[in-house]
């Protein structure tokens, strides 16, 4: 801590974000090693793994991960100044449930953002999320046994039959959240996945190829979803605010941030979704493309 307080006055940086950054950085891993020392504790609890599908052992499990999400969203806010603004009304419209929760992917810290908001209204949360994330081992060692599921990137064969059985056993309780792009934004992604759509499918490329702020969607995962929950609403969520920081890196260099994290909430009740495939991938690409309009609005010139 001297050492990063020495670093940031020799540059000047009298708001100290290597500090701030460095602070944070300590609660990540004291939260992760936690997670790690509780989940073989949690094990035996559960009747030495027998029972890790029982309602107690999810209920302990969930106690756990709520703890840790809320833990670094106030540090977030509090040192790198990550703090997140709901639109008027947009709390209303998270809920009930059961609903699958559809959000852009920008920034590491986007990916906290559905959990964050819908355990703080009680919610179970679960993930389509992908498997590099399990490098993590407290991640690892827990968020499995709540449910979610991790596939590999692009070429997964079992990805879709684990996404149904996820959807199958939605409860009004519950939220799962996935990221349709599959991956984080970035301009020279983006020229890239607009590149292969031109080449697999030329009329989505088309409607596509305005896109600036966000990667075209893909449509098998929701398919999957609505396909298996079709009692189940769909809620969008955006933001705005992580842009102009793709990299944790970047955050580093601003802490603490100026602005907020803008969230809008847009939330489509199920019987408004289409049930045709081709006629479902035109709303999720119309969904994104209002996004895109909306993200392209609210950004300076």
């Amino acid at each position: 801590a001297p050492l990063a307080v020495a670093a940031d006055l020799v540059r000047l940086r009298r708001r100290l974000p290597t500090l701030r950054t460095y602070l944070f950085l300590l609660q990540y891993l004291v939260n992760d090693s936690f997670e790690i020392v509780a989940a073989p504790v949690l094990w035996v609890w559960a009747g030495f793994g027998t029972r890790l599908d029982s309602e107690a052992s999810f209920r302990r499990h969930e106690r756990l991960q709520q703890w840790s999400v809320d833990v670094l969203a106030r540090r977030a806010d509090r040192l790198l100044g990550v703090r997140v603004e709901v639109e008027p009304g947009g709390l209303e419209r998270l809920a009930p449930g059961p609903v699958i929760v559809v959000c852009r992917h920008v920034n590491v810290f986007d990916a906290s953002l559905p959990a964050l908001l819908y355990q703080r209204l009680g919610f179970r949360v679960r993930g389509v999320l992908m498997a590099e994330l399990l490098a993590d081992p407290g991640f690892d060692l827990i968020y499995p046994r709540l449910g979610s599921v991790f596939i590999v990137r692009d070429d997964d064969p079992t990805a879709r039959d684990a996404v149904a059985r996820l959807a199958a056993g939605l409860r009004g309780d519950t939220a799962v959240v996935i990221y349709p792009e599959g991956r984080l934004f970035r301009p020279a992604v983006l020229e890239r996945s607009l590149a292969r759509l031109a080449e697999s499918d030329p009329e989505r490329a088309e409607r596509l190829g305005g896109l600036r702020h966000v990667l075209p969607p893909r449509p098998g995962g929701v398919a999957a979803l609505v396909d298996n929950a079709p009692h189940a609403d769909v809620v969008v969520v955006d933001h705005s605010g992580l842009d102009a920081f793709p990299a944790f890196a970047d955050i580093a260099r601003a802490a603490p941030l100026r602005d907020p994290i803008r969230v809008t909430v847009q939330r489509i009740a199920a019987a408004d979704i289409p049930r045709d495939r081709d006629a479902r991938v035109r709303w999720l690409d119309d969904l994104w493309l209002a996004m895109d309009a909306r993200l392209d609005a609210a950004t300076p010139p």
